[in-house]
């Protein structure tokens, strides 16, 4: 087995390589690829055997992987661990280019969920997503970019002209966010950022049709701290859990149900897309499971009955600075192992049976647990798990990994806690 710095060292190689969800499902179907798994696709009639390993993509931003049992699913069920390919930052709109004082052009962007928007400034920042262009069929080709150099930034304004700044200051998204892509030399062409695009990709301009593009930070994450325990990086949340899904459902050993890592795309803008947790892609996808084994939908059933889920995601360590901000008692550290979180609200699933199976899941993984409440007057996050459950009478339960500065451009967490996590994981899917 790995060293906890291992893990860790590949953590951030995932998240280099997947700028946005789109190459987030990519890396991961090379990885996928890379262990023999088969890609099914929607259209197709599936063919699935005992043992086998298979993956199915939706709208190019989740992935869904399983590995099939030797056991009757209808008796051993499912071991599911569902996390999500997206994280907070900026899209990029259609009409891009805003030129203001006859030189400068900055892009017009969109909030993309919550991010920590002054973190975005004075940073180098690319972009990256997916390009459609015209087609000889109905569908339009789709082409993957990642222009990889630092191409943009977000500039403050200097504390001279904004001297009350330190004591807090509203940011508007659509004056105070907007990236500078160039300071132009003479007089400013038409479709700046298509033509850049275009030359990227080594395509006419006039072919591209659209494209869903955003910001991302350019400086690669890294392992810092006096002990080299902390991994600071963008898009740990929650490239981190899906990194960690991956590993175990390819290096745990044969199991007698069927290991499904389900990777959902949009939980940070509320997960209500046909690629979302909010959707019947899960439950689908499990039943075309079954009717390919030549089940029906009694054991279907019979199957969720037998079945368990993982919510995957980060959870929030205790501030060293702002420790009032957390409940006195339920309260987790970096490094002190994953975190089982728990709410009366329900925004997370976790109760006393389900949070009983992973504490056991720990100890027999030889891992720490932490347990995460909020304090009583904060109302907190929530995950893709309230949400499964709405859609799959699956037991469930929240955990993450404890990181610090969650939805910043630069999270914070723990060398440790992506070993253990990875540990705890492997011992679920056995």
């Amino acid at each position: 087995m790995k060293t906890n710095r291992e893990y860790a060292e590949e953590l951030l190689e995932f998240i280099n390589e997947s700028p946005t969800a789109y190459h987030a499902v990519l890396t991961a179907e090379g990885i996928l690829k890379n262990n023999n798994f088969i890609e099914l696709k929607a259209r197709d009639k599936w063919t699935i055997t005992k043992g086998g390993k298979y993956y199915f993509k939706v709208n190019d931003s989740a992935i869904f992987a399983f590995e099939v049992g030797e056991g009757e699913i209808e008796e051993t069920g499912f071991r599911i661990i569902g996390a999500h390919t997206d994280s907070p930052g900026f899209k990029i709109k259609p009409r891009a280019e805003i030129v203001s004082e006859g030189k400068y052009i900055t892009l017009n962007t969109e909030v993309y969920g919550g991010p920590f928007l002054n973190t975005w400034m004075d940073r180098p920042l690319s972009i990256a997503g997916r390009i459609t262009t015209n087609s000889n069929g109905f569908m339009p080709k789709k082409y993957f970019v990642n222009i990889n150099k630092p191409l943009l930034v977000i500039p403050n304004l200097a504390i001279h002209l904004n001297r009350r700044v330190n004591e807090g200051v509203q940011i508007n998204p659509q004056r105070h966010t907007l990236p500078l892509l160039s300071v132009s030399k003479g007089v400013v062409e038409k479709d700046y950022l298509r033509k850049l695009l275009a030359k990227e990709m080594n395509i006419n301009e006039e072919e591209i049709l659209d494209y869903d593009l955003y910001l991302y930070e350019y400086e690669k994450g890294s392992i810092i701290g006096a002990e080299n325990e902390l991994i600071s990086s963008s898009r740990l949340d929650n490239l981190a859990m899906v990194h960690a899904a991956l590993e175990a459902l390819i290096h745990s050993p044969k199991a007698e149900g069927i290991k499904v890592a389900a990777f959902f795309d949009n939980e940070e803008v509320g997960s209500a897309t046909r690629q979302g947790a909010d959707s019947e892609i899960l439950p689908h996808l499990l039943e075309r499971i079954l009717l390919a084994l030549g089940k029906g939908r009694e054991e279907l059933f019979r199957a969720y009955a037998n079945s368990f889920m993982i919510s995957a995601d980060l959870a929030h360590a205790v501030h060293p600075t702002i420790s009032e901000k957390y409940d006195p008692l339920n309260r987790t550290v970096i490094n002190g192992g994953p975190v089982i979180k728990i709410s009366a609200a329900q925004r997370y699933t976790s109760d006393s049976v389900t949070s009983g199976v992973f504490e056991m899941i720990c100890k027999r993984a030889g891992v720490p647990v932490q347990k995460f409440v909020n304090r009583s007057d904060e109302r907190g996050g929530s995950t893709i798990g309230p949400i499964s459950s709405t859609h799959l009478p699956i037991k469930s339960v929240d955990i993450g990994s404890p990181i610090l500065a969650m939805h910043s451009i630069r999270e914070l967490g723990g060398v440790e806690d992506q070993g253990y996590i990875i540990k705890a994981f492997l011992e679920f899917y056995k």
